[in-house]
C-alpha cells in the first residue's frame, strides 16, 4: 500500500512552497495527493539579482502566472512578498526593492509579507526585517519569518523578540523552520510555528511526529518548502501518512496540515475554510496573457502510468 491509500480523501495545504522552481508533474502529483492549496513565499533564487527590475518581475509572477499555472491542476496559489533575508545584505539594491513591496502586498492572492528575518544576522539583515514588519503593521497583514540555518536558537528568539518590539500580535506571526530547539519558545509566547519537511537540513517527518505527539496541534503546520534544491513537494501528504501509521487523530492531522496555516493566513482576508467547499474548476485550455500551461498543441496527459508518451 502506498502513502497515497493511507491519506485519500484527506485535504493538504502546503502553506511553504517555492513552485517557480517546480514542474508541472509537480502540481499534477501534489493535487493526486490531496493539497489543494499552497502558499508561496518570495524567497531567493540560488544566485543574487542583479537589479530592481528582477524582484518586480518575480514579485508579479508570484501573483500572476503561478497563480494560474496552479490553477490548473486544481491548486489554489496565494503568496507572500517581501525581500529575502540573504539579499537584504544588498543594500543599495534592498533600497529599491522597499520601494516596490507596497506595490505588491495589496494585491489579490497575497496573504502576509514574507518570508523575511534572519540569515547570517547582520546589521542589513535586521534593518530591513525591522522595515518590513512595520510595513505588514500597516497593512495588517500576517508576517513569515524565515529563521536561520546557522544559530537557529539565537536567530529564532531574536526574530520574536524584534516583532514584538514593533508591536506585533504574536498571532499574526508565522515563525518558519523549526525545530526541537526552538518549538517550546515559539509556541509559549503565542506565535505559529511551522515546520519543514526537507530532507537532511531541517526536519525529517518522524521526528515531526514525535513533535506532534509532545505538543498537540495547536498553532503548529508542516510545510515542506520545496525549491530548487534536494526536496519534496510531496512532503506534507507523505508526513501526514506516516502520522496516521503511528496512530495521531485525523483531527490533529487535519490542523497541523490543513486547518491551521489557513487559520493563520486568514487574518489576511485574503483566504477563509469556506474556500474550500468547493474545487476549483480546472479547464487547461485556459490562458493567462496569451500563455498556456499546453505547449506547442499538446493534450493533458492523463494516464500518468502509462510508458508511452505521445
Amino acid at each position: 500500500m502506498s502513502f497515497l491509500d493511507t491519506v485519500r480523501g484527506m485535504k493538504f495545504f502546503d502553506m511553504h512552497v517555492h513552485m517557480t522552481s517546480r514542474t508541472t508533474d509537480d502540481y499534477q502529483a501534489m493535487a493526486d495527493a490531496g493539497i489543494v492549496a499552497v502558499i508561496e513565499p518570495a524567497f531567493w533564487l540560488g544566485q543574487p539579482r542583479t537589479g530592481v527590475d528582477s524582484f518586480r518581475d518575480y514579485f508579479a509572477s508570484l501573483v500572476g502566472w503561478e497563480r494560474f499555472r496552479a490553477s490548473q491542476f486544481g491548486i489554489r496559489h496565494y503568496c507572500t512578498i517581501g525581500l529575502n533575508s540573504k539579499e537584504a545584505n544588498n543594500e543599495a539594491l534592498a533600497e529599491q526593492v522597499m520601494e516596490i513591496l507596497p506595490l505588491f502586498i495589496y494585491k489579490e492572492g497575497v496573504v502576509g509579507v514574507g518570508e523575511i528575518g534572519f540569515d547570517d544576522q547582520t546589521p542589513a539583515e535586521e534593518k530591513y526585517y525591522r522595515a518590513q514588519l512595520d510595513l505588514a503593521k500597516e497593512a495588517g497583514l500576517p508576517v513569515q519569518i524565515h529563521t536561520p540555518h546557522r544559530d537557529k536558537k539565537q536567530g529564532t528568539s531574536r526574530s520574536m523578540d524584534i516583532a514584538l518590539e514593533h508591536g506585533l500580535d504574536p498571532g499574526l506571526v508565522i515563525v518558519d523552520h523549526n525545530n526541537e530547539e526552538t518549538v517550546k519558545e515559539v509556541l509559549d509566547r503565542g506565535f505559529w510555528a511551522g515546520f519543514t519537511i526537507y530532507p537532511f537540513t531541517k526536519m525529517g517527518n518522524e521526528r515531526m511526529v514525535e513533535v506532534v505527539k509532545q505538543y498537540g496541534p495547536e498553532r503548529i503546520m508542516i510545510n515542506s518548502a520545496a525549491d530548487w534544491g534536494i526536496s519534496d513537494p510531496l512532503a506534507l501528504p507523505k508526513t501526514a501518512a506516516l502520522m496516521k501509521e503511528s496512530g495521531i487523530s485525523d483531527e490533529t492531522i487535519r490542523l497541523v496540515t490543513f486547518e491551521n496555516a489557513v487559520t493563520a493566513f486568514a487574518q489576511s482576508g485574503q483566504i477563509s475554510l469556506a474556500d474550500f467547499d468547493q474545487p476549483v474548476d480546472v479547464d487547461q485550455s485556459q490562458r493567462y496573457n496569451g500563455s498556456s500551461i499546453l505547449r506547442g498543441g499538446q493534450a493533458p496527459r492523463v494516464d500518468k502510468s502509462s510508458t508511452i508518451i505521445k
